[in-house]
């Protein structure tokens, strides 16, 4: 599910945590000092990390603001201390949550799966694609040709979106034929393919009787040409 830097002092503690989050699934890797954390940060990747705030060489403080130049992870700060300027503090330096001990494992673990699904949701990856001019939101169903948006009807976009994922390889009339297949079942004749054919062309290509994207095959199908940026 993921790796998760633990950084508290107290072993048993630091011990329950890790054993807790690993009965979950979590990868953990257990420091006890801001200098063993710092060794780890050099030479490992990890996914969130869970804060003392008082540790033996220094503040978890300080130690949250050197992994918020390089890494845009969650953090949670670990503390004995409940005044509200400390969490005030924590939340400035980037913290994702603060938790007071004495705290549950079973709090802490629904806190730590709250701010994986966060991180999770906001670096979601578009599911976009730029080809030479053309940028194509297959999320959205837009498509764009430097920067302004081309109208497609839906027969259009379906064999576009057929085409763009099947790019490189040479796609049949009959294949593309049910993709077009519309959901009443209505009957879409191969005609009907060539004309939208070249509406698609007209639309997206600079000069339609050259193409650059639509490669005819002939007695076969159709071949996407265009390359990925």
């Amino acid at each position: 599910m993921g790796r998760i830097l633990v950084v508290e002092d107290d072993k048993m503690l630091n011990n329950g945590i890790c054993f807790n989050l690993q009965a979950d699934g979590f990868e953990t890797i257990t420091t006890f000092s801001i200098k063993e954390a710092e060794e780890v940060l050099k030479k490992t990747s990890i996914d969130m990390a869970i804060l003392d705030v008082n540790l033996p060489d220094g503040s978890g403080f300080e130690l949250c603001k050197k992994i918020r130049e390089n890494e845009e992870i969650g953090i949670i700060f670990l503390t004995a201390c409940d005044m509200e300027f400390d969490e005030v503090t924590g939340f400035k330096l980037g913290a994702d949550d603060y938790i007071t001990k004495p705290f549950s494992l079973s709090i802490l673990r629904e806190r730590v799966l709250a701010v994986f699904r966060r991180y999770k949701k906001s670096n979601k990856v578009s599911n976009i694609m730029v080809i030479d001019e053309l940028t194509f939101d297959f999320d959205k169903m837009t498509v764009s040709k430097d920067g302004d948006n081309i109208i497609l009807t839906p027969i259009e976009y379906k064999l576009l979106n057929a085409l763009v994922k099947g790019r490189g390889q040479v796609l049949t009339r009959g294949v593309l034929l049910e993709a077009l297949w519309d959901k009443e079942c209505d009957f879409i004749d191969e005609h009907t393919l060539t004309v939208n054919i070249n509406r698609l062309r007209s639309k997206i290509e600079s000069d339609p009787s050259k193409p650059k994207y639509i490669k005819t095959v002939y007695g076969i199908g159709y071949m996407w040409i265009g390359d990925e940026r």
